[in-house]
């Protein structure tokens, strides 16, 4: 991870800050996101990906206490579930804050996953904010597995796409999804 690591870091942060959506890695499938508390960036990838305002999008962050501050219901199997997990899991907490509305389900909860992979871990440690993570695809098609399977569509309806580990051509798949309820009740979505 060298100059070009950084400088890509960089100029993702820009787009970003300037309220664009980028195309980007993420410790699973490639992702479409933006800094979560900017209701006008969010409301463009529902658009770009021709989604529902009431399908809710998820968020990353880079620490535990990066997603304290997002939810004041955090259940203590949260922390033995992110302790414990092998693959990349995404749990759903009730009480979200501190992101735009349009992010937040009619139920008050928000999927919110610790990133482990580099660039995004690097990039919402830099934004100091959580960073939209949501598969980039139109809604319905199939969710591409790497770079390489993204349409045209999503790439050019983007600010800027992240030039970090568009040759890896390996198959990614989605997180788990595990959602916490009230009296500690653990579902799993997926």
């Amino acid at each position: 991870m060298g100059s070009d690591f950084s400088e890509d870091l960089k100029a993702a942060l820009s787009a970003i800050q300037k309220g664009g959506i980028i195309l980007y890695p993420t410790d699973t499938i490639w992702g479409i996101g933006c800094d979560a508390r900017n209701s006008e960036a969010v409301k463009r990838i529902f658009d770009l990906k021709k989604r529902a305002d009431s399908k809710s999008m998820l968020v990353l962050v880079d620490s535990e206490a990066s997603l304290e501050k997002l939810t004041d219901d955090i259940p203590e199997v949260a922390y033995q579930l992110i302790e414990a997990a092998v693959n990349p899991i995404t749990i759903i907490y009730d009480g979200a804050h501190n992101v735009a509305p349009e992010l937040i389900a009619e139920d008050g909860s928000l999927g919110i996953r610790i990133t482990r992979e580099d660039f995004s871990r690097s990039l919402c440690r830099l934004m100091r904010a959580p960073l939209v993570s949501t598969s980039a695809n139109i809604s319905g098609a199939p969710s591409p597995s790497n770079f390489s399977e993204i349409s045209d569509s999503i790439i050019k309806g983007v600010d800027y796409v992240v030039k970090y580990r568009q040759d890896d051509n390996g198959k990614a798949t989605p997180s788990n999804i595990i959602k916490l309820g009230n009296g500690g009740l653990v579902t799993i979505m997926r």
